[in-house]
C-alpha cells in the first residue's frame, strides 16, 4: 500500500481475518465475488528463472500456457519455503506488489475488463482493490490467458 501510495495509484484497502487463506473464503468474507479476487503465485522454469501469475482465486494456473507465455520449455510452483526468501511475503499474503525483486508478472487475461480486482496487500488478512489496467503499469505485467478454464480439461 505503501507503493501505491508513493505513485498516487488510486486503491481501496479491505481487511477480514487473517486465519481465512482459502481464496474462495475470502471473496466471501469481503462480499465479493469469486471471479474478482486473484492470487499470486510464483514458480520458477527449466533454466531457474521465476515468474509471477495471478489468476483468479477459484481457478488453477495452466502450468502449460504459463510456461509458454514466458518463454520457456516448463514451468514449477516454488516450494513454500522458498517463498518468504525471494518475495518477501509468505503463503497467503503474497502480493505481486512490492515483492524483494520485480520478477516477469503476467495477469490472466481475464482480469483485462474489469474495472477493478482484488489482489493480496503483502500480509494474510488484507486485500487491495485496484484497477487491473493500474496494476499492469506498476508492476509492469502483461495480460495472458494463464489459468485453467472452468472448461479446460
Amino acid at each position: 500500500m505503501r507503493i501505491l501510495d508513493q505513485k498516487k495509484i488510486q486503491y481501496e484497502a479491505r481487511f477480514y481475518d487473517a486465519n481465512i487463506t482459502n481464496g474462495v473464503d475470502v471473496a466471501s468474507v469481503l462480499s465479493e465475488a469469486k471471479e474478482d479476487v486473484y492470487k499470486t503465485l510464483v514458480t520458477v522454469s527449466n533454466n531457474g528463472k521465476f515468474y509471477v501469475f495471478v489468476v483468479p482465486v477459484y481457478l488453477e494456473l495452466d502450468l502449460k500456457k504459463a510456461a509458454k507465455v514466458a518463454g520457456v520449455k516448463s514451468i514449477e510452483m516454488i516450494k513454500q519455503k522458498d517463498l518468504l526468501p525471494l518475495t518477501g511475503y509468505i503463503h497467503g499474503g503474497c502480493s505481486p506488489i512490492g515483492m524483494k525483486k520485480l520478477f516477469p508478472t503476467f495477469i490472466d487475461s481475464s482480469a483485462k475488463e474489469k474495472g477493478f480486482i482484488f489482489v493480496s496487500a503483502g500480509k494474510c488478512g488484507a486485500q487491495i482493490k485496484i484497477n487491473p489496467n493500474d496494476l499492469i503499469k506498476i508492476i509492469n505485467a502483461r495480460y495472458e490467458l494463464v489459468a485453467k478454464g472452468e472448461n479446460d480439461d
